[in-house]
């Protein structure tokens, strides 16, 4: 009685001690009972029935997965190589238990065949300069195909695009030629908008013959407080000395008083 009221006890604890699981927070268990799917056990202490339940455990933490770089020929027939990076979680374990055999093995699988057919049907131009729409593009299509695994893709993002040597230098004689381009456009730019402001000055200037000769004479003044030892020679306008030239010839023209009695006499 006593020898088997032992060997009874020891065997229940035995079966005890092997159905204990212990589930973190961020798992959970996927319950199968003889084959069957007998559902998901949340975190914390569980207890199954050994030989008669199995248990998977899934892990409900988003993954960042590295996609390896592809081979990818773009539409304009550009031959180089980009990887990305792939940010997801599962949001049912029981469907990434049971509708794929591995969810990770096949999510990886998915994201480098969307790449190179995505990257595939896209210029280089749309590569460089449009990367948000290409990862939003690669994140509706590989969250829409790993919905039925319970996988939720939030976020596809392009990490490196490596372009071949040869059109690294072209792209850089471009980018220079663009540079050339815009520098010129701003000079000629510039000289137009001079020549605008000498046109308005001038049409000022000549509307204004004051206006002429003291700008005449404060061009004289910025000469002589250069500070220069030098001999400055610069013609004087005739506007300047008009009024004393005009005062002379009326003085030659008026006939004087004696000239006029000795005529009467």
């Amino acid at each position: 009685m006593g020898l088997g009221f032992v060997i009874l006890v020891g065997t229940l604890t035995a079966i005890f001690v092997l159905g204990i699981r212990i589930l973190a927070e961020y798992e959970r268990g996927v319950v199968f009972r003889l084959g069957r799917f007998n559902g998901n056990k949340p975190a914390g202490f569980r207890w199954l029935i050994p030989g008669v339940d199995r248990m998977v455990r899934i892990s409900l933490r988003e993954i960042v997965m590295d996609v390896p770089a592809q081979e990818v020929i773009t539409r304009d027939n550009v031959s180089l190589k980009v990887n990305a990076v792939l940010y997801f979680r599962v949001l049912h374990p029981e469907k990434a238990v049971i509708q794929v055999e591995n969810y990770l093995y096949g999510t990886s699988q998915l994201a480098q065949t969307t790449l190179r057919s995505i990257c595939g049907q896209a210029e280089l131009d749309d590569l460089l300069a449009q990367r948000e729409r290409i990862n939003q593009k690669l994140q509706e299509i590989i969250d829409l195909q790993t919905e039925p695994w319970g996988v939720k893709v939030r976020a596809v993002e392009l990490k490196q695009i490596d372009l071949p040597q040869e059109m690294q230098r072209v792209m850089a004689k471009q980018a220079e030629a663009e540079r050339e381009k815009r520098a010129k456009v701003t000079l000629a730019e510039g000289e137009f908008q001079a020549s605008q402001r000498i046109a308005d000055a001038a049409h000022v200037l000549s509307s204004e013959p004051s206006g002429l000769q003291l700008r005449y004479l404060q061009t004289l003044a910025e000469i002589a407080g250069s500070g220069r030892n030098s001999t400055t020679i610069f013609p004087i306008p005739i506007d300047l000395i008009r009024p004393f030239y005009e005062q002379l010839m009326e003085r030659q023209e008026t006939p004087s008083p004696k000239n006029d009695a000795g005529g009467a006499a």
